[in-house]
């Protein structure tokens, strides 16, 4: 028997589940209410079990794979198109989503704060790239 559970109305379960997935909500979504949301998901499923970091990491580079896939040989002007045709939008969107819930649900299952593991990656990108040498240059930082 399953958990069932209501979402809390600022998380993103329950705005999908009121049909309210294209409203912007990244301004007002709380990271640590989504993955709250992902390991209630998940737990009513009992899919502890299958989400080691392995697994994890698995999925995540499997739903990557299968967004770039979208791209594969595709012109600039052939990718403009797919954002501008909803049906190849919602595909973009499903990997997209893919992606992230793996993200998160890594996060929220081995204790890592996205927010502050970011900041602290941008601190070390910054001293890598400096404005003055990276700027308008796609350079690893040990070639700048």
């Amino acid at each position: 028997m399953g958990i069932f559970f209501i979402p809390k109305r600022d998380t993103l379960i329950y705005w999908l589940s009121m049909g309210q997935q294209n409203q912007n909500k990244d301004a007002t979504t709380v990271l640590a209410d989504i993955k709250s949301d992902i390991q209630k998901f998940c737990e009513a499923r009992d899919w502890d079990q299958f989400h080691s970091p392995k697994d994890l990491a698995i999925g995540l580079i499997t739903e990557a794979a299968e967004l770039l896939e979208l791209f594969r040989f595709k012109s600039p002007e052939e990718i403009q198109a797919l954002f501008e045709d909803p049906p190849a939008r919602e595909k973009i969107s499903d990997e997209l989503s893919d992606s992230f819930y793996f993200i998160l649900r890594f996060a929220q299952k081995y204790n890592f704060d996205l927010t502050t593991e970011l900041e602290a990656k941008m601190k070390k990108n910054a001293q890598k790239y400096p404005v003055k040498k990276s700027r308008g240059t796609n350079k690893k930082y040990n070639e700048l």
